[in-house]
């Protein structure tokens, strides 16, 4: 390939390996969303308009005002004669009534779980999550990120909103029907049904615009793995990292610290309190070495931060549902999407350059003066994590 065209592909083929290369979905347009205040009236916006389908998986689907704003989406489309799929997570949506559920199906919405709860279910299998967040909407239009369908993600000027501070993309084009080949792969394990609508698709609105975006769609959590420690690896100018959970591996955070020897200039967005605590501890429990080897780390304390989101030298991002700890990369189904974009991981850089203004940096002499008890917990939640 000549031209732009050229630069680009040689550009992509420092950040990516030539297996996610050959992942890359060109003729896409990508919108970058903040929080659920931008994602929810987008993703409600989309279903209200579909035509033909709606595919929607997610790892908490709350019957809070949140879930019965897209319960009522749904089943509007329904009646409308579109075809209605849902798959939540059992665990992650374990506190959600089953009634919730259950109306949903009334209303004609096609639910399963998936995983529950069953004593048929070996462990191994049943630690398996589904960690994914995909809305895919006529084949055409796909979300993928790390929000959930909850009040967690609304605004805090909402009943009982959040805030939580996390990433979605909005992609049109062929890369939303790559998306939801991998929504049928969890469908099929939940629903043990192969969706014939996807062998016998109606035909599709016409006009629909064409982008310039290519995209590589990462469904494996080895592929993401893979990619995060080929970015950090190829980083030049910066790596930028948001983190809601971290405890990553030694390839990972061996990446990290080569990067910054290089001079390569290596933050990290990390949770300063989170959903889940003993998280926070076990992050904390890697400070140090990251710090001496010239990391840069910053603590969220507006509210939780569940971003999943990097961007290296304001040319390779990704964005998705695949944290840097054991349970993504060990047991967890994950989904996240990479490109290669100047002008995308431009606006990507400025969210999280934003971010980063906000929040308290750690540095080696604050995190030397933390109390003994501290540390205690630090070595104990790390201990925990490398356990699980």
């Amino acid at each position: 390939m000549d031209g732009a065209g050229g630069q680009a592909e040689g550009q992509a083929g420092r950040y990516l390996a030539l297996k996610d290369l050959r992942r890359l979905v060109p003729g896409n347009r990508v919108q970058l969303l903040r929080d659920g205040v931008d994602a929810f009236p987008e993703m409600l916006r989309t279903i209200r308009g579909a035509r033909l389908r709606v595919r929607l998986e997610t790892y908490i689907f709350g019957a809070d005002a949140v879930g019965r704003l897209f319960a009522e989406a749904l089943a509007d489309a329904v009646a409308r004669g579109v075809r209605v799929t849902v798959l939540y997570d059992a665990v992650g949506s374990m506190w959600t009534p089953r009634s919730f559920f259950r109306r949903m199906r009334a209303q004609g919405v096609e639910v399963h779980a998936f995983r529950p709860f069953s004593r048929h279910v070996s462990l191994r299998r049943f630690i398996q999550r589904d960690h994914r967040k995909l809305l895919v909407v006529d084949s055409r239009v796909a979300f993928v990120g790390g929000i959930n369908i909850s009040v967690e993600w609304a605004p805090r000027g909402v009943p009982r909103g959040g805030g939580w501070r996390d990433d979605a993309l909005r992609i049109e084009g062929p890369a939303a029907a790559a998306l939801e080949r991998r929504f049928f792969a969890s469908w099929r394990v939940a629903a043990r049904e192969r969706l014939r609508a996807w062998r016998s698709k109606p035909p599709l609105p016409d006009g629909w615009p064409a982008g310039g975006l290519g995209l590589a769609i990462l469904s494996s959590r080895k592929s993401i793995h893979r990619a995060y420690v080929r970015a950090f690896s190829a980083a030049e100018r910066s790596v930028l990292v948001a983190a809601g959970y971290f405890a990553p591996d030694g390839r990972v955070l061996e990446a990290l610290e080569d990067a910054a020897r290089r001079g390569v200039e290596v933050k990290l967005l990390l949770a300063g309190r989170s959903d889940h605590a003993f998280m926070t501890w076990a992050a904390r429990g890697f400070y140090a070495r990251l710090l001496r080897a010239g990391v840069r780390v910053f603590e969220w304390s507006e509210g939780v931060l569940h971003a999943k989101t990097a961007v290296v030298d304001g040319r390779w991002a990704t964005v998705g549902s695949f944290n840097l700890e054991p349970f993504s990369l060990l047991h967890n189904h994950e989904v996240n999407v990479a490109l290669v974009e100047p002008a995308f991981a431009a606006q990507l850089e400025a969210s999280l350059r934003r971010d980063f203004s906000a929040c308290r940096e750690v540095t080696l002499a604050s995190h030397a003066r933390r109390s003994r008890w501290r540390r205690l917990l630090e070595v104990v939640m790390s201990a925990v994590q490398r356990l699980l």
